[in-house]
């Protein structure tokens, strides 16, 4: 293991390492079982041997011995500091009264520190993935002032304002790219190794690296909104949401340790009383030494230190493949999911549509797509981009007097003093206007004038090409069931949904008709799982037993509301997340029921007198390495 010096929250990638605190501990190690070793071969008996074998006693265990004196001091025992302190100090007593050897004191120390040792390096390994997703901060924005960059705090940027980010450079804030041309390396957010390129007009998220040539963005949000400062927000909050046996286990040792003393203070005075009682020799040695053998046998580290350990490196693991989950209690959902319910729009789609066709009736197509033009210019829904997208001219908004929007419907505006109504058939219906058919692929948009019919305008979005594989990734995984809601027309959301092979099909559902549905599927005792990407999205990922967000072009809304973040928008990842889920659970459950297994068996054999100190220590060091070592699994991404 090299060992080498690293700044703090400093991270080094592809090199082991070790910080201070741990080297100084290897240190100790080293030197405690050096004199150890040696003093097999110094031939003193007495005071001298006690005062020759205190010292690697004293070097290995010291911290040891003066937290379990803080904790006593605070009346805050049954840690394990305590029975560590207290079966090494026993087992020291005994060997000054001849029924016992200095050497057991020190091996319990030596594999208790080496222990505490490698679990420390575990943690720190398994923190590696979530570090490197720290880095992702940028430090400065290059503001272009008078001919020259000056490094700005990224706080103090405001909306709008263009920066510039050089070569290797991180991009501080989300934009739009206004001139250059480069790749950029997006592998912290998305976990995808390959990178992407990015032109004039093309939107950069914080977070990534530019790796070569010079862009400029315009900010279209603030640093403390930027995907950047999400990701940081959700990564520093995952601790603080516990898994039930997360915190099953924090109870557990709560109860266990002192149980275990007591236990072990009735099995060091009990039988040499009833032994007495019977006229038969107490045989107080023996029995001390059994007692201060189950205390070491007792400790409950394993549980303690390996189950949080196995969640948190399932954190690590998924974020490293670009999954972000807010807490281990959302993995234990997660992996009880039978139904995954999509939306459409962005999230088995590509979420850009495209006008398609014009049908009108008494004007131009020219005229009508204008009218929707400028009905549609207040929206930000995607639907109303493609319409402006296709009129591509500048609007003149003093034309337009008046704008009303119907949630799920469309749009009644005042243009020209003649009111313009786009939107859907449900519009049509509501304003009791009689309007045509549409056989085109596609979401319809339709156009009235004044209540009079004059034409429709067909919209289409593309499949996103990995949808259909994610579906049957789902259903491969073992997901009972497949759902897909949209606001589309029956005809659309049929053919998408049939394309895809999803199972149910819900369309023309406005925003709280989603809600419903799920709500339905949820009365069907299913564990749901809900994944969008936009603002309508945010309500259905709140009532959702686990709520998935497209996090790329998701909306703020929607991945506040989420429990898990897709950074790619790749609906693939949901059946991975699933999988991830599932391998953690099953690596907490493996380490529950082993180290359970073990203290059991090694308790009841040392309370017999069938084994001594060197299984009570594989009992507690032994176990806790095992586990720690089962834990690390989880950092491990299973394959796709």
């Amino acid at each position: 293991m090299g060992i080498i010096t690293i700044p703090p929250g400093g991270i080094l990638k592809g090199v082991i390492f070790i910080s201070e605190k741990q080297k100084n501990v290897l240190l100790r190690i080293i030197v405690s079982a050096v004199l150890l070793i040696g003093l097999f071969f110094v031939p003193v008996k007495g005071i001298m041997r006690l005062a020759l074998y205190l010292i690697p006693y004293l070097i290995i265990g010291y911290d040891v011995l003066l937290e379990a004196a803080e904790g006593v001091l605070k009346r805050e025992l049954f840690d394990e500091n305590f029975l560590m302190a207290l079966a090494t100090v026993g087992a020291i007593v005994l060997g000054i009264i001849g029924r016992g050897d200095y050497t057991e004191a020190i091996a319990v120390m030596l594999f208790y520190q080496t222990g505490e040792l490698f679990q420390s390096y575990a943690v720190t390994k398994s923190r590696k993935n979530i570090t490197e997703l720290m880095d992702i901060r940028p430090d400065y924005a290059n503001i272009e002032k008078n001919g020259e960059l000056i490094k700005a705090n990224p706080n103090e940027v405001e909306i709008g304002s263009v920066i510039v980010i050089k070569a290797g450079e991180k991009v501080p804030i989300d934009g739009v790219v206004i001139s250059g041309n480069s790749t950029i390396d997006t592998s912290a957010l998305t976990g995808e190794s390959i990178p992407r390129k990015v032109s004039v007009g093309d939107n950069c998220l914080s977070g990534c690296i530019n790796i070569n040539g010079l862009i400029k963005i315009q900010t279209t949000k603030k640093f403390s909104d930027s995907t950047v400062s999400k990701i940081m927000d959700l990564v520093e909050n995952a601790s603080s949401n516990k898994a039930k046996s997360e915190n099953f286990i924090t109870k557990f040792a709560r109860v266990y340790t002192p149980i275990v003393c007591y236990s072990a203070l009735a099995l060091a005075i009990l039988p040499p009383l009833i032994s007495l009682a019977f006229g038969a020799e107490a045989n107080i040695g023996v029995w001390l030494y059994r007692a201060l053998t189950f205390l070491v046998a007792s400790c409950p580290c394993a549980l303690v230190i390996g189950i949080p350990l196995s969640f948190f490196a399932g954190l690590g693991g998924a974020s490293k493949a670009g999954i972000l989950i807010k807490g281990s209690s959302f993995i234990e959902t997660l992996c009880k999911t039978d139904c995954v319910v999509f939306d459409k729009t962005g999230t088995l789609t590509e979420g850009v549509f495209r006008v398609n066709e014009i049908h009108s009736e008494n004007l131009t197509d020219k005229q009508l797509l204008e009218y929707a033009a400028f009905a549609e210019c207040n929206s930000s829904h995607p639907i109303s981009a493609s319409i402006i997208s296709a009129y591509g001219k500048p609007i003149d908004r003093e034309r337009i007097t008046s704008v009303r929007e119907i949630s799920g419907k469309g749009i009644i505006a005042k243009i020209d003093n003649k009111e313009i109504a786009v939107g859907n058939e449900a519009l049509m219906e509501e304003l009791g206007v009689e309007f045509g058919s549409s056989s085109s692929y596609g979401t319809t948009v339709h156009i009235c004038i004044d209540k009079h019919y004059e034409g429709r305008i067909a919209i289409s979005d593309k499949i996103k090409p990995s949808s259909k594989e994610a579906v049957a990734a789902l259903k491969n995984s073992g997901i009972m069931k497949t759902v897909m809601l949209t606001g589309d027309n029956k005809e659309v959301a049929e053919s998408v949904g049939t394309e895809l092979g999803i199972g149910e099909i819900y369309s023309e559902l406005l925003p709280d008709g989603k809600v419903e549905a799920v709500k339905e599927l949820k009365n069907q005792n299913l564990n749901i799982a809900f994944v969008g990407d936009g603002i309508n999205d945010a309500p259905v990922l709140a009532i959702s037993d686990i709520g998935i967000a497209m996090g790329a072009l998701g909306s703020d809304s929607a991945i506040e509301a989420a429990d898990v973040v897709l950074m790619d928008d790749d609906p693939k990842k949901i059946s991975l997340a699933i999988r991830i889920a599932k391998r953690i659970i099953r690596i907490v459950h493996s380490n529950i029921g082993f180290a359970i297994a073990v203290k059991v068996i090694s308790l009841i054999l040392v309370a017999l007198g069938l084994a001594g100190m060197w299984l009570a220590i594989f009992a507690d060091v032994g176990v806790m390495v095992i586990a720690v070592l089962n834990a690390m699994r989880a950092l491990v991404v299973p394959k796709r």
